[in-house]
């Protein structure tokens, strides 16, 4: 059977924008799914985000993405760093304080991830890459979670004594991170995102 492509064409303010939902056998005529990811981005903020051209849309989401992004997993780096015993002459408790700093900076890019798969949801959702992405993000935060509770929440730890199990969860942390900045910077090239 030949892959179709299915192209929208929507008006508004004598722009033209040209939505190509996913090819193949996954078209939105067959599945509820496809139908619901294709209604996400042919949305008019979806259609905004695209193919505005103006810097707040996708160049400014992109950004904010990325920044938070480097927050988030820089201050984490560090704190894996620390509970593995890289400079150790610094105090591992007074590093708590980063933690909401942390929460803050995933936030922004659970809320800017979100609006750049909208989007292009019906690309990045049958995209094995960008649920591997999704997985490594799970771990990594359950993972930072259990890191803030046994780790500083132990009363040793204002002696800088690391508790048993703790580097195990700062290189797994590290791991899981790493993965999933591979995963998400491969979605321009893996799978049917790169024909965005």
């Amino acid at each position: 059977m030949a892959r179709r492509r299915v192209a929208v064409v929507l008006r508004r303010r004598s722009r033209k924008f040209h939505v190509h939902t996913w090819p193949g056998p996954l078209d939105p005529a067959r599945t509820p799914l496809t139908q619901f990811l294709n209604s996400l981005e042919t949305t008019e903020f979806s259609l905004w985000v695209r193919h505005s051209g103006s810097i707040w849309s996708y160049p400014t989401i992109l950004l904010l993405h990325t920044y938070g992004m480097a927050i988030l997993v820089g201050i984490v780096i560090a704190i894996d760093a620390r509970i593995l015993g890289f400079a150790s002459s610094l105090p591992l408790a007074p590093m708590k304080k980063f933690f909401p700093l942390t929460w803050a900076a995933f936030w922004v890019n659970a809320v800017t991830g979100t609006i750049l798969f909208v989007a292009d949801a019906s690309r990045k959702a049958p995209n094995i890459d960008f649920w591997a992405k999704m997985l490594f993000i799970a771990l990594a935060v359950v993972n930072l979670r259990t890191i803030q509770r046994r780790v500083f929440r132990e009363p040793d730890v204002d002696q800088g004594l690391v508790p048993s199990g703790a580097r195990r969860l700062a290189a797994l942390s590290m791991i899981y991170w790493l993965l999933a900045i591979v995963a998400g910077r491969l979605l321009a090239y893996v799978g049917s995102a790169r024909e965005f």
